[in-house]
């Protein structure tokens, strides 16, 4: 079996597996949970490709994997949850891809500021 690269898209149900959201009787992905949680939180926008199915990125991965710390293990409600991530995200995700890049963008802002005060 090939293994996927790092940077590739994953599917729902390779979401699901990888967020340990396995239903313990069947042993089937829940992805019911990620389409849930999808329609309740706005950071969560999968790609839709070929047929619109979904497929997740490094960076959705890393959203998702935030929510269900919030959710399942701090035991924070959906509201509570959503008001932390718009905090925490608070650049337009899609555009800016994460929240580090706006930091860059931040950072390169005042570095130009102080060559301009040195012109």
């Amino acid at each position: 079996m090939v293994s996927k690269n790092t940077s590739a898209f994953v599917t729902i149900g390779e979401l699901a597996k990888y967020l340990d959201l396995i239903d313990e009787k069947t042993k089937k992905p829940k992805t019911h949970v990620i389409r849930f949680w999808e329609k309740n939180f706005k950071l969560l926008k999968p790609s839709l490709i070929l047929n619109k199915h979904r497929y997740y990125s490094d960076k959705d991965i890393e959203i998702f994997k935030r929510v269900k710390f919030l959710l399942k293990e701090q035991g924070m409600t959906i509201k509570g949850a959503n008001k932390l991530l718009d905090e925490e995200y608070s650049v337009d995700y899609k555009n800016m891809n994460n929240i580090s890049s706006a930091n860059k963008l931040l950072k390169l802002r005042n570095i130009i500021k102080d060559i301009k005060k040195i012109l």
